[in-house]
């Protein structure tokens, strides 16, 4: 057995290629409506993991894992460097956003071409320089072209990882953000794309957005544990392209 502190699966329990929502009920609805033969390896502090098959649109069976990370970028620091210790190699982010442009709207998809942060991890890192954590650039490029064929409403650009959910102290500090073209607010996509460079593996963020931040839309909290259909496609396809 692998030991693992946040993960109790075995050795080959876990896939190359994992989902990561950060909701662990999320993690649950999508092993349960889209892969098949699931066997769930993990439930630990109810994170829960599950790895299963899924049938591609060419007919390939392949094997996937879901891994709900938790919230923030130390929750989701832990479950990627646990699952890269057991040797997985493609972590791809389904989560949500909130969105900084007026021009989106909830249910639109973002995909994460940079990961800007407010956060102090990677000062910590490179001795107080910084570094700009991007995704792998196979999976963004095939993501991008597997959007496009399904002609969704997508954004592509720099989100925001933010170490706080409620900013009181400063509620106007997202315009600065805005105003740099910045597309969208979360809370991980920093830390998964610098963790996947550092440990030479491939990462991606595809977002849903749940919250426009300028003009107040917001999703309830039913729909932001149901709206990861799209991002599970794109997801899938990119990993997987041929």
């Amino acid at each position: 057995m692998i030991v693992s502190i946040h993960i109790s699966a075995e050795k080959g329990q876990v896939a190359k290629v994992v989902l990561l929502p950060g909701d662990p009920l999320r993690a649950k609805r999508i092993a349960e409506e889209f892969l098949t033969d699931t066997e769930q390896y993990n439930a630990v502090r109810n994170m829960l993991g599950y790895t299963g098959t899924v049938t591609l649109p060419d007919g390939r069976r392949v094997r996937v894992s879901v891994q709900g990370s938790g919230m923030g970028m130390p929750s989701l620091s832990i479950y990627a460097n646990e699952l890269f210790h057991y040797g997985v190699q493609t972590l791809i982010r389904v989560g949500t956003c909130g969105a900084l442009q007026e021009h989106l709207h909830s249910g639109d998809l973002v995909i994460a071409q940079g990961g800007s942060s407010d956060s102090n991890l990677n000062r910590r890192r490179f001795k107080g320089l910084d570094f700009a954590p991007l995704p792998d650039p196979n999976l963004f490029v095939s993501a991008v072209l597997a959007v496009r064929e399904r002609g969704w409403q997508t954004a592509i650009g720099n989100v925001l990882s933010t170490d706080l959910f409620y900013a009181d102290h400063a509620p106007e500090e997202w315009k600065m953000w805005a105003e740099a073209g910045v597309l969208a607010v979360e809370m991980e996509t920093a830390e998964l794309y610098t963790l996947a460079t550092l440990k030479g593996r491939r990462a991606l963020s595809i977002l849903t957005v749940s919250d426009v931040i300028p003009t107040k839309e917001s999703m309830s909290a039913e729909q932001r544990e149901t709206c990861y259909g799209r991002m599970v496609e794109i997801a899938l396809a990119s990993a997987f392209a041929t």
